[in-house]
């Protein structure tokens, strides 16, 4: 694995690091510098660096205790499909690499708040339409754990910054699994949250009901700390009023609380077979996950989801909406009201490998107008109600399932084509097309089956909960955690 010496396992770590003297938030930063200068040239996972974030670590090192934020001093890397005011923003395309936009996406301004360094942006392929790394700006990317593999996509570099040391943690975009699919190649915890529990102001669009940022860490503690800054209502996008439906809480560290809390003792989770593919290595390595789980006193139920297959066929929304909602964000920025997703297809600005491209840029103009996209509304809210009712009936506190049915690919393999968006075995899509929440967590390695003397490729476990309960999920997420003893 190609990694950095940067030493801190965690933003607890790095804090009480920071808390007690021996570091300063100068020294931090400019250990992650040193080693995206080191590994970006192999690995291929940033952009560009935030100039400023030197300066901005000093103005941190002079404030007093009492005015430090939760997250004060930490490097974190945002995908470059988020804006920033002060760095390029490309959305991984080549017709957009000297766009910097006018103003600071939410989530970026509460990370600052928080005392967060944004560190750097990180590469992701043309519009987030890809499991995989390809992009027409940035090419592929590496990941850390083989480098003749793929990160996974679309928040390809985020995962990879992270797993090979060069920021403490990232954000991500999920809309069919872009942030839980690298977080599983790449080794670490991935955050799904219900559609609009985070701010999705400054986001490039790719399916605005499904679309959501969140964190990409190396513990769901660190998870935590990072939605306990970033989750909340924003009238830049009103999709946030859904957070007026949790439970109210008096606590300003609800999900911190949560992963303080991990516990798997006497909760049934729902284990999802038909998911779990046919890679060996893959379903040993959650089968041992499994039964780590039940000797911690966890009740396990082996469920279907009554035409699954068919669900996830037929609520997709890429081919039906994509090419309304990627133009409409264009439409919306100056600077790139001229681009179109269609021309770009059609000009071919955008990576080869990006079969989803030439699907989504023959869709509707006006996505309303589809004869489809009624009879798509109407299965996904049949498909809600079937797992919801799965949830009831079982009395479950998750459905559990491999992240992914295969390992990280190879990127020849991508380049290929053996690998296209459209056919790859994720099982990421299930809580996306669900609209529900979901967190991907690493629970051990395996080998390849196709290449038995390679090297170990991480695994991630998928722990899918219900609507606006992601406090819960975050606790379920620690209890796995801590009971398979894997971080």
């Amino acid at each position: 694995m190609l990694s950095s010496e940067v030493p801190y396992t965690s933003i607890a770590d790095l804090q009480q690091k920071l808390r007690n003297g021996e570091l300063t938030v100068v020294s931090v930063v400019e250990q992650y510098l040193e080693a995206i200068e080191q590994l970006n040239p192999e690995i291929n996972a940033i952009t560009t660096t935030n100039a400023n974030a030197l300066a901005d670590a000093r103005e941190l090192d002079g404030l007093d205790s009492a005015d430090r934020g939760p997250l004060h001093g930490m490097p974190i890397v945002i995908k470059d499909q988020i804006e920033t005011a002060d760095m390029a923003t490309a959305f991984g395309s080549k017709a957009c690499e000297n766009y910097v936009p006018e103003k600071d996406a939410t989530l970026v301004c509460k990370l600052q708040d928080a005392g967060a360094i944004i560190l750097a942006k990180s590469t992701m392929p043309d519009w987030a339409a890809s499991w995989f790394s390809t992009s027409s700006l940035s090419g592929t990317t590496k990941n850390p754990y083989d480098l003749s593999r793929d990160p996974g996509g679309s928040s390809s570099g985020s995962g990879a910054a992270v797993a090979a040391g060069m920021a403490i943690a990232a954000i991500g975009g999920d809309t069919g699994g872009s942030i839980r699919l690298p977080s599983s190649f790449c080794g670490l915890v991935g955050v799904r949250v219900t559609p609009g529990r985070i701010s999705r102001d400054g986001m490039s669009s790719l399916v605005v009901t499904q679309d959501t940022p969140g964190p990409m860490t190396k513990t769901v503690e660190d998870a935590a700390r990072i939605l306990d800054v970033i989750v909340g209502i924003d009238e830049a996008d009103d999709f946030t009023a859904v957070n007026t439906m949790t439970p109210i809480s008096t606590s300003k560290t609800p999900f911190l609380d949560a992963a303080r809390s991990p516990s798997v003792k006497g909760r049934r989770f729902g284990v999802l077979r038909s998911a779990f593919g046919t890679h060996k290595g893959i379903n040993q390595v959650v089968d041992a996950t499994l039964t780590k789980l039940q000797k911690a006193g966890a009740v396990l139920v082996d469920i279907e989801i009554p035409n699954l297959d068919h669900y996830i066929s037929y609520t997709t929304m890429y081919a039906t909406r994509s090419r309304t909602d990627i133009n409409a964000f264009l439409a919306s920025r100056k600077e790139l009201s001229h681009l179109k997703i269609e021309d770009l297809q059609a000009e071919g600005t955008y990576h080869k490998a990006l079969d989803l491209i030439d699907v989504l840029s023959r869709g509707p103009k006006d996505f309303t107008t589809s004869l489809h996209f009624g009879g798509r509304l109407l299965e996904q809210s049949a498909f809600q109600r079937v797992v919801a009712s799965v949830f009831a009936k079982e009395k479950l506190e998750s459905i559990v399932y491999p992240t992914c049915q295969l390992l990280a690919p190879k990127t020849q393999d991508i380049l290929d084509m053996r690998w296209i968006c459209i056919s790859y075995p994720t099982n990421t899509t299930i809580a996306s097309q669900l609209l529900f929440p979901a967190i991907s967590v690493p629970v051990g390695k395996a080998k390849d089956d196709e290449e038995p003397d390679g090297p170990e490729l991480p695994v991630g476990l998928e722990i899918l909960g219900l609507p606006l309960a992601e406090e819960r999920l975050i606790a379920v997420a620690a209890g796995i955690e801590a009971g398979i003893g894997v971080k």
